[in-house]
């Protein structure tokens, strides 16, 4: 197990019901899964959205919106 693995509590390929809570500066989503932070291209706060986790950093993750 490395340490991503350990730190964040999501993964590669997995799927998330969340609900996007905020905006970054660059215009994403934020979504938060056991308040580990995802950020959703596409997505505004209010929206209720599944999403497929694509990478996993030690401090955040990135997601794409499942249709």
């Amino acid at each position: 197990m490395n340490n991503q693995e350990k730190s964040a509590p999501v993964t590669v390929g997995e799927t998330y019901d969340v609900s996007i809570d905020d905006i970054a500066k660059q215009g994403d989503g934020i979504a938060r899964v056991k308040g580990f932070v995802i950020f959703v291209p596409k997505t505004k706060v209010g929206d209720k959205v599944r999403i497929k986790v694509t990478k996993v950093l030690r401090k955040f993750a990135f997601a794409e919106k499942v249709e």
